[in-house]
């Protein structure tokens, strides 16, 4: 997606943000996997959850500064909604599991 940006400042520089904050999801995520507590988890989970809302917000951007066509972004934005829907539920189930285990 980054690659079929126009070649221009403002575009090299939103592409920029959203190849680091894209690729911030996957190691995240794969720290959070790698978690020694429950805390820990959460923790990278929330820094899953923002980077993968952070991405949305600048496809948004693309689209909305016209950069790129709504259409060519349609299944990576639905992906990164599904992400967030993701990490909100797994941050969800541990804190959950965390006050089931107090009780």
């Amino acid at each position: 997606m980054v690659n079929a940006l126009p070649r221009n400042r403002i575009a090299a520089v939103i592409g920029d943000q959203v190849l680091r904050s894209g690729t911030s999801v996957g190691a995240n995520y794969r720290a959070a996997c790698r978690a020694r507590s429950q805390a820990e988890f959460i923790s990278r989970m929330h820094i899953v959850l923002e980077e993968a809302d952070e991405t949305q917000y600048w496809m948004e951007l693309l689209v909305e500064s016209n950069l790129m066509k709504p259409q060519r972004l349609e299944s990576l934005m639905r992906e990164s909604e599904e992400l967030v829907a993701i990490a909100v539920a797994s941050i969800n189930t541990v804190k959950r599991k965390q006050r089931n285990q107090r009780a």
